[in-house]
């Protein structure tokens, strides 16, 4: 960096021919080393929702049930029985605890979530790290500074401008202004993940639990040792079927979960006819101020009961992927809104007149007649919640990887129809484990709630906290309505952790514990990724070196095509150095990738390479970015190796044809590869009315000239039939030169370099960071799934180039 301060600090006229030399060739640097924006191109076709019959409206709602709405729906069988563990003194408090049931439902799920959180998706993506991918793009607040501004041409980078001076501004500002709030930031973020990934192990704990229980309720003398085993079977055959994916049973998830709100919802009316109406009373929020000026502290203990009801809430909202905005809001709000009240109101009027059955309040307010059909949808109903809970901890833990913050897992994609099914063998496995332990543990539905209650509490109040950022920084909300949400929700939502704070010792230390793991795990590895990148920026290699080799790069080219791999979207890694100095030789041609994820759910496949000439055009180096979003997968290496050439030997068709009078001194050409094929016969039909030198003019003005595929471009003999060259003949021989070369070095052999680094700490560094690396993140790496093996590398085309870094 100093030498190109000299270099340009010294006046023209005081140059002598060396200093001229070494100015022109940092100005060469500069300009071969600059992000691959030119290569950036906004497509026009930007995605916009079509508009949905009401038909298909309400086909989506009823598909909707059994994905979103599974977790939420199986509450009633816990609610009661958690709220009152102790058993019930007093008729008035039944009373008093269903309208706390009743505006907490309300409140949290259908005003808050519903109808506000669900809003503030990623194109259609829920969850704390969807979030937090939206705050990104508005605010320069991601600690691995990857992003470039030809990141912000995706179709999928949709993000609004703050006017300058505004409170949006402002906000912005502040969060950029130190390194800490930025750290703060996604502190609160894993806080919220690791929150969820513990909701994957406790809901499935619960629910089986609670709907096996029945068994006993109609076999009093039972041990609940075989409840318990019971459950333990049911979670072991759901686990071990996760490998098969959604998409095969998926189709009875809906049907189960309708079933289920009927039940829950007629059941509830009939025993609000046969037992007590006057629980009706309870819509009055009265209630609630008599049912804590009567129980006290054991009422506002009691809140961690009452918080169970609006479980299964954030799993609503990290599941919106899946359908449409308003199919979620008709089936919540006219379907499953009124059969949970009605749910709740049937279990309180059966318990006014049988205090005694506090314990087992579901399936004794159950008739005869439909109690073991009940008993069968019901457990059908817990795995469903469950299978949509095990599903999203997938997903999360998928865009915690694409973040950097999740040590590389397996990830197999399950269905091909739908790209957010996935199934993650090593974190099933793990949440199988967690989920037994928990619930031959504890046994006691009421310790596990309290678990339960404790993630879910936390979770909204992360929630919360990024909702105010999203309202000031996206929406551009009046400061007022961003007060009157954060003081609504932080009064309920505390009201609740203030309940739950009191059951530590009762189970609520379990998602803790879990999530004081998880945020080790995630934050240790997040802090050596950044350390990792930040290498590789201050130890790149100078293009003036590279350039100052020749075209053989002072090497011997051995015939082939060399797939450098490196987390740099500009300047030549130090693996590269590494690798030529121990072994002067390298491939004919020489691609530097760079595979990064972007602060987007998604990169459409035309818009997922890069191509970029490094040096003239003799020295045979490029340099391809492919950019993936967090919901994206790898495909097999052979397609991403073939996806990749084909780009290339697009990119040199284009350059050629856009460059005809190019020759060996040309020292960059950058284009993009991905439009249609629609726009090269429009620019051709353009072309014929204009006479040679617009033509010229025009070929040579186009930077963002693009292309879908290699098929889908127009041949050199087609342009030379409808578009006047003056050297037509040395563009053909130069194009097809060229890929007949690159042809033959891809039948010499594709060779993948990568580094394989190891990362320790430094001599004389603090005891807890020679621990979080020379000990946690040693062993996550070595546990952990190679780059090679996640890019799905073969081990037969994989050189390795090791080096050690210290931190």
């Amino acid at each position: 960096m100093a030498e190109r301060v000299e270099a340009s600090s010294v006046p023209e006229g005081e140059n002598t021919i060396e200093e001229r030399e070494v100015g022109a060739m940092w100005e060469l640097e500069q300009k071969l080393d600059q992000p691959m924006d030119e290569e950036a191109n906004k497509l026009n076709n930007m995605y916009r929702e079509k508009g949905l019959s009401m038909l298909m409206l309400l086909r989506l709602s009823f598909q909707s049930l059994g994905i979103v709405y599974g977790d939420l729906g199986t509450s009633p069988l816990y609610v009661f029985y958690n709220t009152f563990p102790d058993g019930i003194d007093d008729s008035e408090d039944v009373i008093g605890a269903l309208s706390l049931i009743i505006y907490s439902l309300l409140l949290i799920p259908l005003i808050k979530y519903v109808f506000i959180v669900c809003k503030a998706n990623d194109n259609g993506q829920g969850g704390t790290l969807a979030i937090y991918s939206l705050l990104c793009r508005h605010a320069k607040v991601k600690l691995i500074p990857n992003q470039h501004r030809s990141d912000e041409d995706l179709t999928t980078y949709s993000r609004t401008v703050s006017a300058e001076g505004s409170f949006a501004a402002k906000t912005k500002k502040w969060l950029e202004g130190k390194e800490w709030r930025k750290r703060a930031l996604l502190v609160v973020v894993l806080l919220g993940t690791c929150m969820m990934i513990g909701d994957g192990i406790l809901t499935p704990a619960i629910s089986v639990l609670s709907a096996t229980g029945g068994i006993k309720v109609n076999n009093p003398k039972m041990s609940g040792d075989i409840v318990v085993l019971v459950a333990i079977v049911i979670l072991i055959g759901l686990f071990s079927m996760q490998h098969y994916g959604t998409d095969k049973v998926g189709w009875l998830f809906a049907p189960i979960v309708l079933i289920w709100f009927l039940f829950i919802g007629a059941t509830g009316m009939y025993n609000i006819c046969k037992y007590d109406t006057s629980v009706l009373k309870a819509f009055s929020p009265t209630y609630i101020y008599l049912y804590f000026k009567r129980r006290g502290r054991d009422g506002w203990i009691s809140l961690g009961g009452i918080l169970l009801s609006i479980t299964g809430t954030e799993a609503l909202y990290a599941d919106i992927a899946y359908f449409p905005l308003l199919a979620i809001q008709l089936a919540f709000t006219f379907f499953v809104f009124p059969c949970l009240l009605l749910a709740y109101c049937g279990q309180a009027a059966y318990l006014v007149n049988h205090k005694e059955h506090y314990q087992d309040a579901f399936y004794a307010s159950i008739p005869d007649s439909v109690y073991w059909p009940m008993f069968i949808v019901a457990t059908g109903a817990a795995i469903v919640g469950s299978q949509a809970t095990i599903s999203g901890t997938y997903s999360i833990v998928k865009q915690a990887v694409a973040h950097g913050c999740f040590p590389r897992v397996k990830i197999v994609h399950t269905s091909k129809k739908f790209l957010g099914q996935i199934y993650c063998p090593d974190i099933n496995w793990i949440l199988m484990l967690g989920c037994i332990a928990v619930t031959a543990s504890f046994k006691k539905q009421s310790q596990i709630g309290n678990a339960y209650g404790t993630a879910v509490v936390l979770v909204m109040l992360v929630t919360t906290l990024l909702m105010v950022l999203i309202m000031l920084l996206v929406w551009h909300c009046h400061w007022i309505l961003v007060l009157i949400f954060t003081f609504l929700s932080f009064f309920v939502e505390l009201s609740y952790f203030s309940a739950v704070i009191f059951k530590i010792d009762e189970g609520g230390w379990v998602p803790l514990i879990i999530a004081a793991i998880s945020l080790l795990v995630m934050s240790v590895w997040h802090y050596a990724t950044v350390k990792k990148y930040e290498f590789e920026m201050h130890s790149k290699v100078s293009m003036s070196w590279i350039l100052g080799l020749g075209p053989s790069l002072g090497l011997v080219r051995v015939p082939g095509i060399g797939l450098v791999y490196t987390e740099l979207a500009s300047g030549v890694p130090h693996i590269f150095s590494h690798f030529i100095t121990n072994l002067p030789a390298i491939h004919s041609v020489v691609v530097f990738v760079c595979v990064k994820y972007l602060p987007v759910y998604t990169v459409p496949e035309e818009e997922r390479f890069l191509v970029k000439r490094i040096g003239p055009k003799t020295f045979r180096m490029f340099r391809c970015v492919a950019r993936y979003g967090y919901k994206d997968l790898h495909k097999k290496d052979d397609d991403f190796e073939n996806k990749l050439l084909t780009k290339l030997s697009s990119f040199i068709r284009i350059e050629t044809m856009m460059e005809p009078t190019s020759n060996s001194s040309t020292y960059s050409s950058t284009y993009s590869v991905n439009h249609t094929q629609d726009s090269t016969v429009d620019l051709i039909h353009n072309n014929n009315n204009h006479n040679h030198n617009n033509n010229m003019d025009m070929f040579s003005s186009m930077v963002d000239y693009t292309v879908s595929t290699l098929d889908t471009i127009v041949s050199a003999e087609s342009l030379h039939n409808t578009v006047s060259f003056s050297q037509d003949n040395t563009v053909e021989e130069e194009e097809t030169d060229e890929l007949e070369f690159l042809k033959t070095c891809k039948e010499s052999g594709v060779v993948h370099i990568m580094g394989n680094t190891v990362v320790k700490a430094r001599t004389g560094s603090w005891l807890p960071k020679k621990i979080a690396i020379d000990y946690v993140y040693a062993f996550l790496a070595k546990i952990c799934r190679a780059n090679s093996v996640i890019l799905h590398v073969p081990h037969e085309t994989l050189l390795n180039v090791g080096q050690v870094f210290y931190v």
